[in-house]
């Protein structure tokens, strides 16, 4: 091991045990600081230089789309910082370095309502014509997982990890831990829903005592994302939807669908769990249907006749 990748090394460690960074972000940093040090010829890291680095930075812009570059370079200003925290450097070669980025505007792509309607639907359905006792249950659960997904806006990633303790189907609150360890606690308002949880709670009781979360397999596992997204490709197909549905896009339909109900964008921004207000202001972008009636109703130009 060379110096420069014995430094990664302890400072994937200070990440881990110091700043107790969650292990999707540890393996982002694992991937990028490991493609570095194969790149850099040096492998002494105050041998590294502000034209090594634009090098790197100009390489990665021609591989990968912006967002990844941002990432890849985000991992690096961060593991430089470290050095000079350390004294491992006198002077950090990113303080000569700009960086701008012209990232496009990605829409978030949502779901109509009436296509979640006919997803629910077909779910419902599946689950009244379950031949077995095996089926009934797996169908109940999987509408138990559809039904939170647009109720709450939660990510897939926090469905799968809630624990039996986080859901509270009496009070009807989830306490949610989002990115970074972030705590939220949401309400699922709609009675309907509320009685789907309890049915899977009691059906799947056993499964979920044995594996502590509320989202569990008939073998006792916790519910997988990937188990998540065959599910709902499964739907998909036998609800004769072309459009292809993720996890995701349930989120993106739950966040526009308030906006353009005239919820105020910072409750959104609470329930979705975002960090920042710009962030939850893409959905901004997609309520058009809100704006056409706008524009149809209160526009002036309504008024005028010839």
């Amino acid at each position: 091991m060379n110096n420069l990748q014995s430094h990664i090394k302890n400072y994937l460690e200070f990440c881990q045990y110091q700043k107790r960074l969650d292990k999707k972000t540890l393996k982002a940093y694992r991937i990028d600081l490991r493609q570095f040090s194969e790149h850099v010829c040096t492998t002494a890291v105050p041998d590294i230089t502000p034209d090594t680095l634009e090098g790197y930075i100009a390489e990665l812009h021609q591989k990968y789309k912006p967002k990844t570059s941002k990432r890849k370079i985000a991992s690096l200003k961060a593991l430089f910082h470290y050095f000079e925290y350390k004294d491992i450097i006198d002077r950090n070669p990113f303080h000569k370095i700009q960086i701008r980025f012209r990232e496009p505007v990605i829409l978030p792509k949502t779901i109509p309502l009436h296509t979640v309607e006919t997803f629910l639907s077909t779910m419902y359905r599946c689950h009244a014509e379950s031949k077995t006792d095996y089926q009934r249950k797996n169908t109940l659960r999987d509408i138990a997982v559809a039904e939170l997904l647009f109720s709450t806006g939660m990510r897939i990633s926090e469905l799968c990890t809630l624990k039996t303790s986080d859901v509270n189907l009496y009070d009807k609150t989830i306490l949610i831990y989002g990115k970074g360890s972030k705590e939220r606690k949401i309400q699922v308002a709609n009675d309907d829903v509320i009685q789907i949880l309890h049915r899977y709670q009691r059906a799947f009781s056993p499964h979920i005592e044995s594996c502590g979360h509320f989202f569990a397999n008939q073998s006792d596992r916790a519910l997988s994302d990937q188990s998540v997204r065959r599910m709902i490709n499964k739907y998909t197909a036998l609800a004769t939807i072309e459009l292809h549905i993720t996890p995701h896009m349930f989120r993106h339909t739950f966040a526009t669908s308030l906006l353009e109900a005239d919820v105020d964008i910072r409750y959104i921004q609470e329930m979705l769990g975002h960090s920042s207000i710009n962030i939850t202001e893409i959905y901004t972008h997609v309520a058009t249907a809100k704006q056409r009636d706008i524009l149809a109703n209160k526009h002036p130009r309504k008024d005028f006749c010839f």
